[in-house]
């Protein structure tokens, strides 16, 4: 019996299914942008097999450990790396058999859903995971692993992905990305399929672990001063530069908030001496932020790189987990964001020139109706991304819909991206945004609100188009 019911997440109203049904089968088969995510580059680049079903598929993805942990399983217990090299679970088979014995905690969750379309349509298994044959399941997707077809570039392919972002720090050599560069494989379409974002955070922000001795490292890297605030802003120039020759098409912030600042030069330059000091207060590391991104915003207008914010998540919220395993171990959680007062100076220098492209997103869903769609509805250097992290499941999308389309329609919006670090979900997840649009411009079509050959272009734009448009691509 198939896990996967092929009017899932459709409308229950029959006509109103029938619509959404018509619809997606003009989508269903378009190929996959996917401008912003985390997936590892080396896996592109040397082409290697992955080795196991629990590091491809558990290890990579913290909504499955994030629940796990919930529920008492602890991360050594899922082989998750511990910062000081203590022993943790080596045989992923036993990480297996744990998912398998807590398998139900993940029922009517997006995990599952994604889960479910990997096994089906991936490795075409039809059995939901069990105590009892979770060794065969493994086994099979094991033994599948090993294969031609299943080494990373034949999976590239054969889930139809045009192009795919990943995201790296300015401190990062871009070893893989520029092995790809010289590799036939990633011009074959005449456009490289793996490119790389810019995402500077550990040296624009001042509580960032090692924070001096990075700008120090910016420094070296780019030769440039980064101990004066002209030659550090210079810094920035080269290494956005380097990372454009290597595909780049955006830049990708993930502050706490999305607050921004417009400082003279004189501030900014004792500003920049408070934070390389080395004993930073919150107030004015925040203050950085703020400015760096006006000052990033500027640099875009030079380069052309589209901004996005990412702003709204309390990253690492344990500070033991943070000590013990590190960063991005499903400690982030959502905090409450203001967006109309806290973009204001960056608005007000540049918000109104259409050259610059920011892509806004947000955790906060109270801010959808209340201030991102009409700051997007509005401002012409502005769109929203989609439902992202806690709200890419079907409920997430559908209120995303539902809340913004009324003040900045859908030309505002940006399709749909996967931001995510486990690759085998990518379709899974961009199937489900496809289902849910689709589903919506069927109510809007139902309801007489929207002819059914407009609702084609709207699905098809939803799909594909928007998102390569407002990236670049």
């Amino acid at each position: 019996m198939s896990l996967l019911h092929p009017d899932r997440l459709f409308p229950a109203d029959p006509d109103t299914r029938a619509i959404t049904r018509r619809l997606y089968q003009s989508v269903k088969t378009l190929p996959i942008i996917s401008p912003h995510g985390h997936t590892d580059p080396g896996w592109f680049a040397t082409n290697e097999a992955f080795s196991n079903p629990s590091a491809l598929l558990i290890q990579p993805d913290h909504y499955v450990f994030r629940m796990l942990f919930s529920q008492g399983v602890r991360l050594e217990e899922l082989g998750v790396r511990t910062r000081d090299g203590t022993a943790v679970e080596a045989d992923p088979r036993k990480i297996w058999r744990l998912l398998a014995h807590n398998w139900p905690l993940f029922r009517g969750t997006p995990s599952r859903t994604w889960l479910d379309h990997v096994f089906e349509e991936v490795f075409g298994i039809e059995q939901a995971l069990t105590e009892a044959n979770a060794d065969a399941l493994y086994d099979h997707i094991d033994s599948c692993l090993k294969m031609p077809e299943f080494l990373p570039r034949a999976l590239f392919e054969r889930f139809n992905i045009e192009v795919i972002a990943t995201t790296e720090s300015p401190l990062d050599t871009l070893s893989h990305h520029n092995a790809l560069a010289a590799d036939p494989w990633q011009m074959a379409g005449g456009k490289p399929r793996v490119i790389t974002a810019y995402r500077p955070d550990p040296v624009v922000d001042a509580a960032f672990e090692g924070f001096v001795r990075n700008i120090e490292e910016f420094g070296e890297i780019t030769g440039e001063d980064t101990g004066t605030w002209q030659g550090y802003l210079q810094a920035h120039r080269i290494r956005r530069a380097y990372f454009k020759q290597l595909g780049a098409t955006s830049t990708d912030h993930g502050h706490p908030t999305a607050r921004t600042a417009d400082l003279s030069l004189a501030e900014c330059e004792a500003l920049f001496a408070k934070v390389l000091s080395g004993n930073v207060s919150a107030i004015d590391a925040e203050l950085f932020r703020a400015q760096m991104l006006t000052e990033m915003a500027g640099m875009s207008l030079e380069d052309g790189l589209v901004m996005q914010i990412h702003p709204g998540s309390w990253r690492n919220h344990s500070a033991g987990m943070l000590a013990r395993f590190g960063r991005d171990k499903g400690f982030d959680i959502p905090t409450q964001t203001s967006y109309v007062d806290a973009l204001k100076p960056l608005l007000d220098k540049h918000g109104l020139n259409p050259k610059l492209s920011i892509i806004l997103f947000t955790l906060d869903e109270t801010s959808y109706a209340r201030e991102l769609a009409p700051l997007a509805g509005v401002y012409p250097s502005l769109k929203l991304g989609p439902a992202w992290w806690f709200h890419d499941a079907p409920e997430g999308m559908r209120r995303f819909r539902e809340q913004t389309t009324e003040t900045a329609g859908f030309a505002n919006t940006v399709g749909f991206n996967d931001d995510t670090r486990a690759f085998l979900s990518i379709p899974a997840r961009h199937d489900v945004a496809r289902r849910v649009d689709c589903g919506f411009l069927a109510r809007l079509v139902a309801e007489h609100r929207l002819l059914e050959d407009e609702a084609f272009e709207l699905a098809h734009d939803l799909a594909y188009r928007l998102a390569k448009k407002a990236y670049r691509l």
